[in-house]
């Protein structure tokens, strides 16, 4: 239930604000956090399952050029992103909630996944990671800005998922 408020909060948010595709990024000393929310006409059951089927990322997702792991909680992730691909993020899943909520983690940063289903028979996707700490600002000029990454990440999302029907 808690998963659901929040996720319908941050839609809403989203939603008022017209971000349908466009990611947004927030910077503040100690910190930095983007995000891109997307309405997908699929059932969210499928939403989830693209979102979440680690061997089918690479095919889909044109941001990620390389995924070993599992997309299970608990599980370590290792992947390389277009932003950087001579660097492999290793990751952990920290929270899954299907096919609502999810979580991934590094020592640096979060990147939260809700999906809520609309009336309209719809499903909203809302991608969010922040990143930061207290030394943040020293090597905050080195990485690069997310918002394009995410909005293809979004973009690649809804057109594999709408593939699906």
């Amino acid at each position: 239930m808690k998963y659901l408020l929040i996720s319908a909060f941050v839609c809403l948010t989203f939603w008022a604000q017209g971000q349908n595709g466009k990611a947004t990024t927030t910077k503040k000393t100690f910190s930095r956090e983007t995000t891109v929310s997307i309405d997908i006409k699929a059932d969210i059951e499928v939403v989830w399952a693209v979102l979440t089927t680690a061997s089918q990322y690479t095919r889909w997702n044109s941001t990620v050029t390389s995924f070993e792991g599992k997309i299970e909680k608990g599980e370590k992730i290792q992947l390389k992103s277009i932003l950087d691909d001579k660097r492999t993020f290793k990751l952990k899943v920290k929270e899954m909630d299907a096919p609502a909520h999810m979580v991934w983690a590094d020592g640096q940063g979060k990147r939260v996944y809700t999906l809520v289903s609309n009336a309209s028979g719809t499903v909203t996707f809302t991608m969010t990671e922040k990143i930061g700490g207290l030394m943040f600002p020293m090597y905050a000029k080195q990485i690069p800005p997310f918002d394009d990454v995410f909005e293809k990440f979004a973009s690649d999302l809804k057109e594999e998922s709408e593939g699906q029907l």
